[in-house]
């Protein structure tokens, strides 16, 4: 079933249950903003990729305005609900300053494995300690979801786009952990060598061998 929502492209990628404040100062998205805030309406934020707005996106509820300037401008706090795919995008919704399109709400397929789930939690786990961040590793509680470490990988905004498509649970934590484990060693190599590098030029205690 189909929908038509006001549009905010952007060139990040907003994932479900994402928080995201937002300084709004355009006069197009002023007039999105009173207009959904005045009809309880939300929006939708379709990633802006490779000079183009991309069809997938998510769909967005305003919390709050949180400040309203003296110029106009404001400053929101929102919220990522669900995915959906542009069917229709219109560069200006009907009457409208701002862009518009008729979407349609992705399903998405709760099936996650909890095997793949422990070794993304430590494989993330180490991930951070390599990168000498441990300070910032999140403690994940039992219940987390792709959705909610996918902007704290590492990952491009390519990477993230096309993780924001994958409709099961199981197919993004797969895409996660085929991440971690491509790039754990490559950042543990790169770690290696910069501890030989520092060695070097050191006075050094070695056991020669004997023979």
């Amino acid at each position: 079933m189909s929908k038509y929502l006001p549009l905010f492209p952007l060139d990040i990628v907003v994932f479900p249950g994402e928080k995201l404040n937002l300084h709004v100062f355009e006069p197009r998205y002023k007039q999105l903003v009173i207009e959904c805030v005045a009809e309880e309406k939300t929006f939708g934020i379709p990633t802006y990729i490779q000079n183009g707005v991309g069809i997938y996106g998510t769909e967005i509820e305003i919390l709050s305005i949180e400040k309203k300037h003296a110029n106009g401008e404001m400053d929101i706090r929102t919220k990522g609900l669900r995915t959906f795919k542009i069917l229709q995008f219109d560069k200006m919704a009907p009457g409208r300053l701002y862009a518009g399109g008729e979407v349609e709400e992705l399903e998405n397929k709760e099936d996650e494995d909890i095997v793949t789930k422990l070794k993304i939690r430590e494989n993330l786990k180490q991930l951070y300690e390599a990168l000498d961040l441990g300070g910032l590793y999140m403690e994940l509680p039992d219940n987390f979801k792709s959705y909610d470490i996918a902007h704290h990988l590492g990952l491009s905004t390519e990477q993230e786009y096309a993780l924001l498509q994958l409709q099961s649970e199981g197919d993004r934590q797969e895409a996660i952990l085929l991440h971690l484990q491509q790039i754990l060693p490559i950042v543990l190599e790169t770690e290696r060598l910069k501890d030989r590098v520092r060695l070097n030029g050191h006075f050094k205690n070695l056991t020669p061998p004997n023979f």
